[in-house]
């Protein structure tokens, strides 16, 4: 476990392009469905209750969240997606943005992509995994809410969410999630280290050609 997340700060929000901070260090961005449980576990793997907001009503967020662990290291914290009562508009300027942001965006390096255990896969979490796929950005599955379902339909869940994955060619690790039950945080840590430390020594090298 790393204790560096814990010292994780909210520093900035935007619903724009031009809002977005300057495009440099190295972030790691989450995404799930609205109620997927992303939020919590953003708390949960920075142990902070109140860093990103936890609300019981779907689609509140609707703002690019920056969170800062230190001078090079962010998190990322999209809007949550799928939620029947945001209009047509909201829905088509962020997936505008966010396709803009999967393509464009240099700092981000990595997404955790959060599915409620008993839900995953639908059809807005393939269109994010195809954009991972699309611009070869590592992908990370945090398959949320493991504590709603016994040991064994947790495993099952996941090996048939692999094989799906494997079925399209996407490239993916993945791993059982809880908030509640403390299930995976360490494993979180462990794929966050290594794409943050893959960056930061990469800038290192540049640094000293």
């Amino acid at each position: 476990m790393n204790k560096l997340y814990f010292n994780t700060q909210y520093i900035y929000s935007a619903q724009t392009w031009p809002q977005l901070p300057p495009d440099q260090g190295a972030e790691i961005a989450f995404a799930g469905r609205s109620n997927a449980g992303k939020s919590s576990a953003i708390n949960k793997i920075t142990r902070q209750r109140n860093l990103a907001r936890v609300s019981k009503t779907p689609g509140r967020t609707q703002m690019i969240n920056y969170f800062q662990i230190d001078e090079e290291r962010f998190l990322v914290d999209l809007p949550g997606y799928g939620y029947a009562k945001t209009s047509q508009k909201t829905r088509r300027h962020w997936q505008q943005m966010l396709q803009k942001y999967f393509t464009q965006r240099k700092a981000l390096k990595g997404l955790m992509l959060i599915m409620d255990i008993r839900h995953p896969l639908n059809e807005l979490d393939w269109q994010m995994i195809e954009w991972c796929k699309n611009t070869n950005l590592a992908l990370h599955i945090l398959l949320s809410k493991t504590d709603k379902l016994s040991r064994g339909a947790a495993q099952n869940t996941m090996m048939r969410t692999l094989h799906a994955l494997e079925e399209k060619n996407v490239d993916a690790s993945m791993q059982l999630f809880s908030a509640t039950n403390n299930i995976g945080l360490e494993d979180a840590h462990t794929i966050l280290d290594q794409w943050f430390e893959q960056t930061i020594d990469k800038t290192d090298r540049q640094k000293h050609l």
